[in-house]
């Protein structure tokens, strides 16, 4: 475990993850770009430099049109999904929660199916339809948790906000079942988005997630002493003046929003505020101190190397994220539930 002392390597560690992982995504593709004149052209854009890379222009535009808001967008959803699931782990003390805990899932991905199924939008663009919709899903679903949690008069009980989630999700997932069954035609389309892309990232949709990200991620930032006291337990954390209900209320709801406004751009991408944190506690350990600036950064690194791997794979076709984060996620959900039996039984 890793002591305070090393936690400035470590952050050195996060940061060259990134690099290595943008690097990566910017240099291979199936466009066959030489990857020395991509470099090149890279470095042509650095301050006081000048190099030509011979790159037609063409070549340029898929660099900088093409890879790098793909990269940049990626990089914010991997970033704002881990710092989210961090926080919900946190502020629930359970190491199992993740940023779709409070039907943010559930609520986006039924806003999307209703504005595909209507004709509203196709899930491309920023003005689209589609990321509004599942925005507002997204929103609305962690308003009726919180509506139901509270209303169940068990308000000091963090399990009460976790089972009013489970409630809504259900319930919300019930309804997108049968809209998409009476509307079969679209299937194919919703599920396309559901599962998670970023093949139609564009710079509109980069400036379209950054602030949500920035707000709440630095609002998340602003409680991470607060959030290591809590692991004491509310009693404890309320004797030396921290409020923790509002700390939670506030804490919950910057994580619901970056969330919401992830998935609204990305579509659903589960696991990521699973696998990140618990990864960077264990290598890191539990400080959140630690804890959370290091999920920003890795998790960053994280989706843009599972992005590249999509696209990889089976080029040119391209493998859904969901897809890919699923299957790392699910065994690596099952590993955490057994080392953590003694505290969930």
């Amino acid at each position: 475990m890793l002591s305070e002392k090393l936690r400035a390597p470590a952050l050195f560690v996060g940061f060259v993850a990134i690099l290595v992982a943008a690097g990566a995504g910017l240099l291979i593709g199936p466009a066959g770009i030489d990857k020395t004149a991509a470099i090149m052209e890279l470095l042509d854009r650095m301050p006081f430099i000048s190099i030509d890379s011979g790159l037609s222009q063409i070549q340029k535009n898929i660099i900088w049109e093409v890879r790098m808001p793909r990269v940049v967008l990626g990089a914010l959803v991997g970033a704002t999904l881990a710092v989210s699931g961090a926080s919900y782990q946190a502020v629930f003390r359970n190491p199992l929660a993740d940023p779709y805990l409070l039907g943010a899932a559930a609520g986006a991905g039924l806003g999307a199916t209703v504005a595909i199924v209507t004709g509203s939008g196709d899930g491309i663009g920023t003005f689209d339809v589609v990321p509004l919709l599942a925005f507002l899903g997204a929103l609305i679903a962690v308003a009726l948790t919180y509506l139901l949690g509270y209303s169940s008069g068990t308000q000091r009980s963090p399990a009460a906000l976790l089972l009013a989630g489970v409630a809504v999700a259900s319930f919300l997932t019930a309804i997108q079942t049968f809209i998409q069954q009476q509307n079969v035609d679209t299937i194919r389309q919703v599920y396309s988005w559901i599962l998670g892309r970023l093949n139609t990232a564009s710079w509109d949709e980069v400036s379209l997630l950054a602030p949500y990200a920035l707000v709440s991620t630095l609002l998340i930032l602003m409680y991470r002493r607060t959030l290591d006291v809590m692991r004491l337990g509310d009693v404890e954390a309320s004797s030396v003046g921290i409020r923790p209900q509002l700390v939670r209320l506030v804490v919950i709801c910057a994580a619901s929003l970056g969330t919401a406004a992830a998935v609204a751009v990305s579509g659903l991408i589960a696991f990521v505020g699973l696998i990140v944190p618990h990864t960077v506690r264990l290598l890191a350990g539990a400080s959140n101190r630690i804890v959370l600036p290091l999920s920003i950064l890795f998790g960053a690194a994280f989706l843009v190397l599972v992005d590249l791997l999509g696209r990889s794979l089976a080029s040119p076709a391209e493998i859904p994220l969901g897809v890919i984060t699923a299957f790392c996620g699910a065994p690596f959900f099952v590993i955490v539930l057994r080392s953590n039996k003694r505290t969930l039984g």
